[in-house]
């Protein structure tokens, strides 16, 4: 007889992917390989509810049926494709029960198949998941996110990737390593170098190296202890969709001078940096949601809180494009993927130091001191925001007009150039400005 097999699985983070719908009687809308699914329980009605991670094995019947079974071996249910349920209510006037259907249970399992305790059988790949979770469960697969708009002349491309398709398990490693202060950048779900240089810190702080396709399972299960699942829903509130919002944000410095406040442009923009995420990646995830309609669920990655700690050296590594944050003890604190200095505006070398922290600075452009930007040759100052030169955070070093600071453009951290300053996401440059204080070393290195 067929034995049936069972395993272990990210079940309810592929789940937890599905599109927002509107509460029912039964569960949400489940899709696989392109067909709709029911999950039937036992007496053969439809279950109202979707299982907890953790809480059911994945397996197999004698006759090659998915189910799900409780830690016991009990059957929880059933999965039946649309035709097949629709068929089993009709044939039977009715929800009909599995032992009405012929099934039976005995000490060895339903249809005499044995459920043992086989921790060892967890680990193979349940049939049909070799597919992506995008592809499993009724997760749209995302469209191609378009190439940004031409860069600023001074700038390369933000994304080089920028026809690959999200992966939802680089998704859960960004979270993941986002959740240790080992900051992958923006989390849109390609594997790029941001997030290997993230592993690699990973593997200094925790004195292991972690592999995204091997350890996936572990770090699921990680996440769904620790901070919850990567994915969750987040309902737009009256505030979000209040703003205040700008229209655009002009390029000209002199025009960005005449501007009240250098916020946003819009809920997606706000939502995208809330959430670590890049805007495009917030989008596919919703392609349908009005986000400026309070009210609206949408899926966002739940990327957890700050790192906390006292941070007492820094290193700007210029080659390797990353900002490393050290404790009195020599511990690493936080690394972060970086902007540093260009060719026409080099960082500093050797070491300097913090002088001081500002939140929502002015930003003051001086031609004479600094660079020139388009025709502009009088002295500027540039009202406070996300999306002002410097971003919302200023960490000023003891080198004149040099700092560490936040940016408008999250995306094209690591990327491209900067001034001469080291230019971190808006969020990670808070997260450290928390962590700093005036005397702080940094260490520039190339």
């Amino acid at each position: 007889m067929k034995k049936a097999r069972f395993y272990t699985i990210p079940f309810v983070f592929a789940l937890a992917l599905l599109p927002v719908t509107e509460p029912a009687a039964a569960h949400e809308p489940l899709y696989k390989n392109g067909r709709q699914i029911f999950l039937v329980a036992p007496d053969g009605r439809q279950l109202d509810y979707i299982p907890e991670y953790g809480s059911v094995v994945m397996g197999t019947d004698a006759e090659g049926r998915p189910i799900l079974l409780d830690r016991s071996g009990n059957l929880v249910a059933t999965e039946m494709s649309a035709r097949e349920y629709r068929s089993l209510r009709e044939n039977r006037g009715g929800p009909a029960s599995l032992a009405e259907r012929g099934w039976h249970r005995n000490d060895r399992g339903w249809n005499g198949d044995r459920f043992a305790n086989r921790p060892d059988r967890y680990n193979n790949p349940p049939r049909g998941w070799n597919e992506t979770p995008s592809e499993s469960y009724g997760f749209p697969p995302p469209p191609d996110i378009p190439a940004p708009a031409a860069p600023e002349p001074d700038r390369a491309p933000a994304r080089a990737q920028a026809n690959a398709k999200p992966d939802m398990n680089v998704v859960a490693l960004q979270v993941f390593l986002d959740r240790n202060g080992l900051s992958p950048g923006v989390i849109d779900g390609l594997m790029g170098n941001n997030v290997r240089k993230a592993l690699d810190a990973y593997a200094e702080k925790s004195g292991r190296q972690l592999d995204a396709d091997a350890d996936s399972e572990t770090i699921l299960q990680s996440l769904s202890l620790e901070g919850g699942l990567p994915v969750k829903n987040y309902t737009i509130t009256a505030e979000d969709a209040a703003g205040p919002y700008v229209a655009s944000i002009p390029s000209d410095y002199g025009r960005k001078a005449e501007l009240p406040a250098l916020s946003y442009t819009s809920v997606s923009e706000m939502l995208a940096e809330k959430f670590h995420m890049d805007e495009g990646f917030l989008k596919a995830l919703n392609p349908d949601a009005d986000f400026s309609r309070p009210g609206t669920v949408i899926k966002v990655v739940n990327p957890g809180g700050k790192q906390k700690g006292a941070v007492t050296r820094i290193i700007a590594d210029k080659s390797l494009k990353q900002l490393f944050a050290y404790d009195e003890a020599g511990a690493l604190v936080a690394a972060y993927p970086a902007t540093i200095g260009s060719t026409d505006t080099p960082s500093p070398s050797g070491t300097v130091t913090v002088e001081r922290v500002a939140l929502d600075p002015n930003y003051t452009y001086n031609p004479s001191k600094n660079f020139k930007q388009g025709d502009n040759d009088r002295v500027l100052t540039i009202n406070p925001g996300p999306n002002g030169p410097v971003g919302n955070v200023w960490i000023a070093l003891s080198k004149p007009s040099y700092g560490i600071h936040g940016t408008p453009d999250p995306a094209k951290i690591g990327k491209t150039s900067s001034h001469g300053c080291v230019r971190l996401t808006n969020w990670d440059a808070q997260e450290l400005a928390a962590m700093v204080s005036p005397g702080v070393t940094v260490e520039f290195v190339e």
